[in-house]
């Protein structure tokens, strides 16, 4: 039985049991979520994985790191650092989006190396493959595409993306809509090409059922692809955006009916006002399901650092109700991130992610702070280093910048508030 099946027949199964442990809650509070579809536990049957992930209702917002190759940067050696760094960092999750060299090698050797849950884009595979073999994306067969699900699965992909709410009516509203940034997602654009050029219903949609056979065997997590996000803010919230959120809750419905879990992916490019709307609306339409958000970026001139973008924007949206953050890097919108993209990429998510657990009541989150802050206004340094979510970083900045009196920092050094004031109170 799959996690969502075991749920349902009273079962709870070791990983759920593990998530419980992690989470600080009652294994039932965990086995009923994965029952009702609010919680889901991306574990394909195939692959072992040490720090097994709950995403969804009453739990701590997860983060997903995207690394990956591309046809002009395919390294091995880079890809798995990036692996590295996201975990070291605390990334809850990783997804494989490699278009460029062995990219097979590339995502079994990310499996290999990675102890958190591994997603991947099986329709980018195909869609490479397609190119390889002297074809182009238009010409891919719906076959092809398939069978990269089914390879996908077999390697051990925990979590994979089909962009099905993509359909021959979203490619009519995008005609009449008047979009500024018309279409960002790769998905979703290889979906659209693909439909427009065959003059044919997008097989992903049509041919769910074999995706869902598909997920079931391994017991895959679907993350239901938006790739007809908003890629500026002046797109956000459009009729095109929320015709494909209305398929992906049909087609979640679908889904948790087969035995399969299903998580949904959501905007992108969204003003801060909107945020919370986005995702109440999600909540609302596809029944409680764990919403899996890109950011959200809250503007589009942040080149360089939008990171914070897409924290502030993570932040709003997890205190809203969404459960799990897809990190942006320093190098959005402008070029393969670095591995130290990926690590800043991952603690800003990171700080967005654990600021809206603070808001929302998560078990656990005021207390890491206000334990650091104890030990602020005790002076206990090495214990703030060690609660801080980044401790090398902080010891950084302390060891380079030692005051005088070494128990005090260079900010205030002798003139310290803190310090001064406990001769007072």
């Amino acid at each position: 039985m799959t996690q969502i099946e075991s749920a349902r027949a009273g079962i709870t199964t070791p990983q759920m049991a593990s998530v419980a442990a992690a989470e600080n809650r009652d294994p039932e509070y965990i086995r009923r979520g994965v029952a009702d579809g609010t919680i889901v536990v991306p574990a394909n049957r195939l692959r072992e994985i040490s720090s097994v992930c709950g995403i969804g209702a009453g739990l701590r917002t997860k983060v997903n790191a995207n690394i990956g190759s591309s046809p002009d940067r395919a390294i091995l050696d880079e890809e798995l650092a990036k692996v590295r760094a996201a975990c070291d960092a605390g990334a809850d999750a990783i997804m494989d989006l490699s278009i460029g060299g062995d990219i097979e090698l590339i995502r079994r050797s990310i499996l290999d190396s990675s102890n958190v849950p591994v997603g991947s884009v099986p329709l980018y595979d195909a869609a490479v493959k397609a190119v390889e073999s002297g074809k182009s994306v238009l010409h891919m067969t719906v076959s092809e595409m398939i069978a990269a699900f089914e390879k996908h699965a077999r390697d051990g992909i925990d979590f994979f993306v089909v962009h099905c709410g993509v359909t021959r009516e979203s490619v009519e509203r995008l005609r009449t809509e008047g979009r500024l940034a018309k279409i960002v997602s790769r998905g979703g654009a290889f979906a659209v090409e693909w439909m427009v050029h065959n003059d044919a219903e997008n097989p992903l949609y049509e041919r769910f059922d074999e995706i869902l056979d598909i997920a079931k065997e391994h017991d895959v997590t679907l993350s239901l692809g938006d790739g007809m996000r908003p890629g500026c803010l002046a797109d956000a919230t459009d009729r095109c955006q929320i015709q494909e959120l209305l398929i992906q809750g049909e087609l979640a419905d679908r889904a948790r009916s087969a035995g399969v879990q299903v998580m949904i992916e959501g905007p992108g490019h969204v003003p801060l006002d909107q945020i919370e709307m986005n995702v109440k609306l999600e909540k609302c339409i596809c029944k409680g399901a764990p919403f899996y958000v890109l950011g959200p970026l809250v503007t589009d001139v942040a080149l360089g650092y939008d990171h914070i973008s897409a924290a502030i924007g993570g932040a709003v949206a997890a205190a809203a109700g969404a459960d799990f953050l897809c990190y942006v890097t320093p190098a959005e919108h402008l070029a393969l991130p670095s591995v130290q993209d990926v690590k800043a990429g991952v603690i800003a998510a990171r700080i967005a992610a654990h600021a809206g657990d603070i808001a929302k009541g998560v078990s656990g989150a005021l207390e890491w702070d206000s334990s650091l802050a104890a030990h602020r206004r005790a002076r206990r340094w090495d214990e703030q280093m060690r609660l801080a979510i980044d401790p090398d970083t902080a010891r950084q900045y302390r060891s380079g910048n030692m005051p005088v009196i070494d128990d005090v920092c260079t900010m205030c050094g002798k003139y310290c508030s803190m310090k001064g004031i406990e001769e007072f109170l």
